[in-house]
């Protein structure tokens, strides 16, 4: 894992907990304590309510794709070993969406609508990312 050469994440004191999460093949979202809202990517301050009584809840890792892309070419040479890349706009159960690949799927195959889950890569020894595949 140590060759990993793609950029990795900045770790924030705020976004700690999620990384954490990612480590042990867990997605959480942030919640708003104050507003109930369900946030995501995570921040410091809600941004319905700009609370900063913020806390964590274990998502199911389950949602649908709502749009997405696929990329043949053209990438930064780290990339290039993934091609074609599948880039998704997905709504988690949870209400929110998020952007991220879409692995283990051929291209023609992904749609609109299509049922996925999370999965993780572990990159490096400190950072598993999360991604999503076709549901089973």
């Amino acid at each position: 894992m140590s060759d990993y050469k793609k950029p990795l994440p900045k770790i924030q004191p705020y976004s700690q907990a999620f990384w954490d999460a990612a480590k042990s093949h867990q997605l959480v979202i942030q919640t708003c304590s104050d507003c109930d809202a369900r946030i995501f990517f995570p921040r410091q301050q809600c941004p319905k309510c700009w609370s900063e009584n913020l806390d964590w809840m274990k998502a199911s890792g389950k949602g649908e794709i709502y749009a997405f892309s696929v990329t043949y070419e053209g990438v930064e040479q780290p990339f290039a070993d993934d091609l074609p890349i599948i880039l998704a706009w997905v709504d988690l159960e949870e209400g929110i969406r998020m952007q991220t690949n879409i692995v283990d799927c051929d291209p023609d195959d992904v749609s609109i609508g299509m049922q996925v889950e999370v999965t993780f890569q572990d990159v490096t020894d400190e950072i598993s990312l999360p991604f999503f595949r076709p549901a089973k």
